[in-house]
């Protein structure tokens, strides 16, 4: 008897006991994003003496002289002088030291290196699991723009944000949500990946008006919806067509077109800023916009919610 109650609790067990909640605070809203680097990436050269030392585009310097460093400030109260610096960097995920010559110009140090340490931008709030706090934006991983590599965060912010106008597309250019930041922290961000970035949610939440997640076998090609904000304080659905499914891609799952005409009267497609809007059908928050299609800003990409989740499911497990 004794080893049957054993053995009835231990099934009893839940197998993962991190598991994302079926329910969620959907966003729409749009929030400022600020990410500080691991390390400090090479952008950009002036002269030719850091790239015939082998440095390339997009390296990540974590050591000068034996000392990690986490910001150009770091850097410059290293590399003060002229002469040669041995540096570690970074690249494919693999680590190289190297040689810098350091020279003097007009009696200013010289490095031939541009440096960047830190990405602002704006984009829009996915979700926020009530249980956990955990929140997740965008549905694709932020890109050191000049490299396009993606941006290895040692820390970040997020912040609200308050629409100051829409830029259209238009047969030229993508166009863009511009917004101001407010000055106070919401959250943290603590990851950067392939499908979203995700952190921990630190202002007051509303757990009132929960989404039940739509799992991808429950998704439909046909009506859907986006919720999203381009008024100020105000979210609207916007309808759209889900045109296929794609469950073998890691984030390009969900393939629609807008068919609203308010919203296509507003943005004449999806604009830069929307990335992160909350996809509904069935009542269901079932993905997450992320891409655009170039050639027809009518249509774009969603990432599966589930894969959203499981990836913010990770920062309980670290």
């Amino acid at each position: 008897m004794k080893k049957t109650f054993i053995l009835i609790i231990l099934l009893l067990l839940p197998i993962n006991i991190f598991a994302y909640s079926d329910k969620l605070i959907v966003g729409g809203e749009h929030i400022g994003i600020e990410i500080h680097s691991n390390g400090v990436y090479i952008i950009d050269f002036y002269g030719d003496k850091a790239i015939k030392s082998g440095f390339l585009r997009g390296d990540r310097i974590i050591k000068v002289n034996d000392t990690l460093v986490n910001s150009v400030n770091d850097i410059n109260n290293i590399i003060d002088k002229k002469g040669t610096y041995n540096l570690i960097i970074q690249r494919n995920k693999k680590e190289y030291s190297l040689k810098l010559e350091v020279y003097l110009e007009n009696d200013k140090v010289k490095t031939g290196l541009y440096l960047k340490d830190e990405i602002y931008g704006i984009g829009t709030l996915s979700y926020i699991d009530p249980e956990t706090k955990i929140y997740a934006s965008l549905g694709h991983e932020i890109l050191e723009s000049n490299s396009n590599t993606i941006f290895d965060v040692r820390k970040g912010y997020i912040y609200n944000s308050n629409i100051l106008n829409i830029e259209k597309n238009n047969k030229n250019n993508i166009g863009e949500i511009h917004a101001s930041i407010d000055n106070e922290v919401i959250g943290s961000v603590l990851k950067n990946e392939k499908n979203g970035i995700y952190g921990k949610f630190t202002s007051i939440i509303d757990s009132n008006n929960l989404v039940s997640v739509g799992k991808k076998e429950e998704i439909k090609k046909g009506e859907a919806k986006l919720l999203l904000e381009l008024d100020n304080d105000e979210k609207q659905e916007y309808d759209i067509n889900i045109i296929s499914l794609n469950e073998l891609d890691p984030v390009k799952n969900i393939y629609f077109e807008i068919t609203d005409k308010n919203l296509l009267d507003k943005t004449a497609g999806i604009i830069q800023g929307m990335s992160g809007t909350p996809i509904i059908q069935n009542n269901k928050i079932i993905g997450v916009v992320n891409y655009v299609v170039i050639d027809d800003y009518n249509k774009g990409y969603g990432v599966f919610i589930e894969k959203m989740l499981k990836e913010g499911d990770k920062l309980l497990e670290s």
